[in-house]
């Protein structure tokens, strides 16, 4: 039954030219292996976000699961109490952005499970994973052989697409950190290769150009705090990977991928490695750990150490991104450790 379903898909993908939206997969083993095209797809929104569970869903949560997705309607049309229910009842892992290349791990109705490549978890090899919309995800061959090849990042908090390097027609609005194959550049834009095959053009003040990932410079503490900044202000989202919201976690790691580090993407797995620093030596760029009980307990909060004895992080679902003491109180007691990512100590 699944080779038939996978043989008409296969026969559409003739017919529309080399289009393949995400097919139909039996995994006896629970995990794909190698790279077959069949087992991978890219996110085709600004940003996917990955469920828990597929279904579980609210009516308002429909512009996140939509595609195109709106981020900004659906954090700004959900309450407080909308907010705290998305981390109490744990109905989000993590989310990925415009391009980024998932593993498909398991189908359910409309719905996929899948790792995201590029976010470590020590749960799957493959990277964090969770539930999303399988109309979220496209398969292009343009796109996976230019996938690993010089790329445009976008530098902005947000920045939009454009279909001419006129920038008179919107495209999609990107986040900050989305990285997409370089294609070509004016004096004011570059060109950039879509999921789907299509073509693109960002603006150049709003983006940097790299032949690979290594070519992307080694950061200083300075240079990780001040990127930070960009999003000073920027409302909280549980699970949220970008620049139009973050989680504490969230935030710390997409402040280091930017910058060509990776890094664990939950506060709890980035409070093991690294390494340890005493509260003395602390330097810009550094990660601050908090834990319940005093400290003693599960860690459940991260912060980047902004130098001068202050900290800035995504706090929670009633504050926005900030910078503010270290010693602040109802911080400072729970201080679990502190842990160092930069190599040479820069």
């Amino acid at each position: 039954m699944e080779m038939n379903r996978w043989l008409i898909r296969l026969l559409t993908v003739l017919l529309v030219g080399g289009l393949l939206y995400i097919p139909s997969v039996s995994h006896a083993a629970g995990k794909p292996h190698g790279k077959d095209k069949e087992k991978t797809a890219y996110i085709d929104v600004a940003v996917a976000t990955l469920w828990t569970a597929p279904g579980i869903l609210r009516p308002v949560d429909a512009p996140s699961a939509s595609n195109p997705v709106d981020i900004w309607q659906w954090k700004n049309d959900m309450s407080y109490e909308q907010q705290v229910q998305l981390s109490d009842d744990g109905m989000l892992e993590t989310q990925a952005l415009y391009g980024n290349k998932v593993h498909i791990l398991e189908e359910k109705g409309d719905w996929v499970k899948v790792a995201v490549a590029g976010q470590p978890s020590p749960g799957d090899e493959l990277g964090y994973t969770g539930w999303m919309p399988a109309s979220q995800l496209v398969y292009n061959n343009k796109f996976d052989k230019k996938a690993e090849k010089p790329f445009v990042m976008v530098t902005s908090p947000t920045a939009f697409m454009y279909q001419t390097p006129s920038f008179r027609h919107k495209d999609v609005e990107l986040s900050f950190n989305t990285k997409l194959p370089y294609l070509g550049e004016t004096k004011h834009a570059y060109r950039v290769l879509k999921p789907d095959g299509k073509h693109a053009w960002i603006k150049k003040n709003d983006a940097a150009g790299y032949k690979s990932k290594q070519a992307i410079p080694a950061p200083t503490g300075e240079d990780l705090v001040a990127t930070g900044k960009q999003f000073l202000g920027l409302h909280y989202l549980w699970a949220g990977m970008s620049g139009f919201g973050f989680d504490c976690s969230g935030f710390t790691f997409t402040m280091y991928q930017s910058h060509g580090i990776t890094i664990p993407r939950d506060s709890s797995v980035q409070a093991k490695h690294g390494q340890p620093v005493d509260f003395a030596e602390m330097k810009p760029g550094d990660l601050l750990f908090f834990a319940h009980d005093q400290g003693k307990g599960n860690v459940h909060h991260v912060a980047m150490y902004a130098g001068n004895g202050m900290m800035i992080h995504s706090p929670n679902s009633k504050k926005d991104v900030e910078i503010i003491p270290v010693k602040t109180k109802g911080y400072i007691e729970e201080l679990s450790g502190i842990r160092r990512y930069l190599p040479d100590h820069k």
